[in-house]
């Protein structure tokens, strides 16, 4: 199925999240208390809500978006063109040109969105943020009514798992397994939230942000059977 996508039809991207507040006193205590059971059957009894707070960027219900890298690919003649772009700032004024660019210009039914593990959290993260702030769904993340194979989404972690649902491969790894250069020379998920809230360098959030960008179109590139991207192929749209 693969072979058969043009790869100027699909939309690669990613998302950096952190908890919604920076600390977990910041929270109501009503909040406090949905916190603590949404959290009890991953942190267990050894750890406290507020220990477990530094996590709560992984749910949507409790986190917050920061960016939303996207990258594609531009026919040109011979050449081929990657370019890639960030929405950063204000959540739902991101979330707002986000939305603006698939509503205008990824909204065929040709188009789909690309990212790794974005199944599990890409795609279902950005829609239900969009619904907190009041936000129509693009076609592209309304999945209600859909039968599985008319969800335009494409998951790389999906790709390399063949069928293997048990398995779960990091972009880091599955980069390193492919040949691909690593995206993961600066920070990780898990230094974001200190990144953003202590350091306030929402810069450097967004190069790591989009550098997995650039790592998730070359593991298609990879599947595809076709040349990694050269560094003079990719346009920072900044």
């Amino acid at each position: 199925m693969l072979d058969k996508i043009d790869l100027t039809k699909i939309l690669f991207l990613d998302i950096e999240t952190v908890p919604e507040e920076e600390y977990f006193d910041e929270l109501s205590p009503y909040r406090k208390e949905l916190w603590a059971q949404k959290s009890a059957y991953q942190r267990g009894d050894e750890e406290s809500p507020e220990a477990f707070y530094g996590r709560a960027g992984i749910w949507a219900e409790f986190g917050k978006i920061v960016c939303i890298s996207v990258g594609y690919f531009v026919a040109q003649a011979e050449e081929r063109n990657f370019r890639i772009k960030t929405f950063f700032g204000e959540e739902k004024q991101l979330l707002l040109e986000f939305k603006e660019l698939l509503d205008n210009h990824f909204n065929l039914r040709t188009h789909v969105l690309c990212a790794h593990n974005g199944k599990e959290f890409d795609f279902p993260y950005i829609a239900r943020r969009m619904i907190i702030h009041s936000l129509d769904l693009p076609k592209s993340l309304n999945l209600f009514g859909k039968k599985p194979w008319e969800v335009p989404h494409i998951d790389t972690m999906h790709l390399w798992r063949f069928g293997d649902f048990k398995h779960y491969t990091s972009l880091k790894l599955l980069a390193e397994v492919l040949g691909i250069p690593s995206p993961k020379d600066d920070i990780d998920g898990s230094e974001v939230a200190h990144v953003f809230y202590v350091e306030k360098n929402i810069d450097r959030i967004v190069t790591y942000c989009e550098k997995d960008v650039v790592t998730i179109a070359q593991v298609v590139l990879r599947f595809k059977n076709e040349p990694l991207l050269e560094s003079e192929e990719i346009i920072w749209l900044r």
